[in-house]
Parts: C-alpha cells; structure tokens; sequence
C-alpha cells in the first residue's frame, strides 16, 4: 500500500476512535447525570412516602420535604407557595384573616335607597351587613345587585328589610379550612364573625380565606399600592420595604440594578435567593444592600429591613 494511503487510513481510523471515545464520554456522563437525577428524585419520593405511611410530627416537616422538592425542581416556586398556604389553613381561625369590626362597612335597615346606593357605589363592596338601631344586631346580608334590583323596579320593595339575605355568623375560634368548606357547600361568600360575648367581631369573607392559599387577589376596585407607600425611612438610616414591593420600583428608590425576568418582587428575589422561605431575622446580603427579614409567616416574606451599604 503506498505511504500516502497507509498515513490516509491511519488518520481516518484515529478519527473514527476519537470520535468513538468522545460518544462514549459523552454517554457516560449522560447516564451519570441520568443517574444523579434519579437518585435524587427516588430519594424525595422515598421521603414523601415515609411521610404519607407515617405519622408526619409537624407541618413543618412536611413543608420542609416539600422546599426540598422546589429547591429540586420538581415543582416551581408559585405551586410550593400554594401548598404551604393549603396546609396553613389548617392552623389558622377566622379571627387571624377577618376584617375588623372597625373596618366593616355595614348599612342600617332603615336607610333610604338612594342613600344607600351612594354608600355601595363609594365602597366598591358587593355584600354588606345591614344593622338595626345596634350594630350587634345584623339582620342579614344585602347584595348590591339586590338593592339596585330594588331601586329600579317599579314596584320593588319599599324597605330594604324585604332584600336581605340571611346572616351566616361564625365564631372567632372557627378554623379557616373548616369555614373554607362550609362556604363551598352553603355557596356563602360572607359571615360575620361573633366574639366570645356575643357581639360582633368583624367579618370574613371567601376571599380571605383564599388569599391565604393563592396570595393577594385584586379586583378593579382595589387601590393600586402606591409605591412611597411600599419603602419607608427608619430613624436609624434603614428602610422598611414591603416583600411585595415591585422589583422595578425597589431598583428606581434605590438606585439598584436587580433583574425582574423571573421575579416581580423584591420579596419573591430574596427567597430565590437565600433557597427557602425564610424566617423572621434571617439576613442576606447582596450587592451594596443587606436585607434582614423583619416579618414572615408559613406563606411568604411580609416585610424586610433593607441597609444600604457604603450609604
């Protein structure tokens, strides 16, 4: 065979073997990855299933296989956040989510319909505990679309009594998951809540029960959050920030330069990054800020104190 040729076959066999060699590294740590993830997902699963067998000693232990399997990647941040939300139902009473007595916006049985449409139209509500001469005497629920039935029929109602619903009251000791249940089967939205003496508390609604379990939920009547309103000055040369502060706005205060691709708040970037939900006083530092967690619950960050450095 001449030389040329001979040297030809050498290189194209040589080729052919790098190449042989090269697929079959590249195989192995496939398989080596492959295997890894595995591992690490028989791993979880042989926790959730000692954990579902068992008797589970806490919440906690659960939420923490259930961070595991987030930080894993089995399920993304906003599900993780929804079941720890399901689970804090549990644990949590009516009078943890109700809206203060103080705060209720109720109308008297003896109100004029125009009077009272004026009321509705301003508080954007669509359900109201309507009173006798005493607030702790609540003598039902209206709906607004009710009184407007009433105002413009030409033959409606002449007092608002013949509108009302009746009145669900709960007491305040009432477990979230156990109220969340009779809503559904009863097809309430709202009750009101009764203290240990007998008098009005408040009121729950369908809503705040939810909002435990999906976050905030905002209709067209809600404000928008007012982003002075979000960052607050402290006295000590700190600020306290709302986790749900939007990272555009944070970045426009504070002069920083976070990205908001993945996360739309500086509550949602700071637990990405310490890799949990964290607890009240955990701290963190990134860029020129330090943040310590002022406030936090089962669900999510509530506020942080953020220092600036070098400021």
């Amino acid at each position: 065979m001449p030389e040329d040729d001979s040297s030809t076959a050498r290189s194209a066999a040589d080729t052919a073997k790098s190449s042989a060699d090269k697929a079959s590294t590249e195989k192995a740590a496939g398989d080596k990855r492959q295997d890894k993830r595995a591992e690490k997902s028989r791993s979880w699963l042989h926790r959730l299933g000692a954990v579902i067998s068992g008797e589970p000693s806490s919440h906690e232990d659960l939420l923490e296989l259930l961070r595991d399997v987030q930080a894993d990647g089995v399920i993304d941040a906003d599900t993780l956040r929804m079941m720890e939300g399901t689970l804090s139902v549990s644990d949590m009473t009516v009078s943890d989510v109700m809206v203060p007595r103080a705060q209720m916006v109720s109308l008297p049985v003896d109100g004029r319909f125009l009077e009272l449409m004026k009321q509705v139209v301003e508080s954007g509500h669509s359900r109201f505990p309507v009173h006798g001469e005493d607030k702790d005497e609540i003598l039902g629920i209206l709906l607004a679309k009710d009184l407007l039935r009433g105002v413009v029929a030409d033959n409606g109602p002449s007092t608002v009594r013949e509108l009302l619903r009746p009145a669900v009251l709960v007491p305040e000791s009432k477990r979230l998951d156990i109220l969340l249940r009779e809503f559904r089967q009863s097809r309430n939205h709202m009750a009101i809540v009764i203290d240990e003496y007998g008098g009005v508390a408040g009121l729950v609604t369908i809503e705040d029960v939810l909002e435990q379990i999906v976050g905030e939920i905002d209709d067209e009547h809600d404000d928008a959050e007012d982003p002075n309103a979000l960052i607050a000055a402290q006295a000590d040369g700190q600020y306290l920030v709302d986790a749900l502060t939007p990272i555009a706005d944070f970045n426009t205060r504070f002069g920083a330069d976070f990205a908001d691709d993945e996360y739309d708040t500086i509550g949602g970037l700071i637990t990405a990054a310490i890799g949990h939900l964290p607890e009240a006083g955990e701290e963190l530092t990134l860029d020129r800020f330090g943040f310590r967690v002022a406030r936090a619950d089962a669900r999510r960050l509530h506020t942080l104190h953020v220092s600036v450095h070098g400021s």
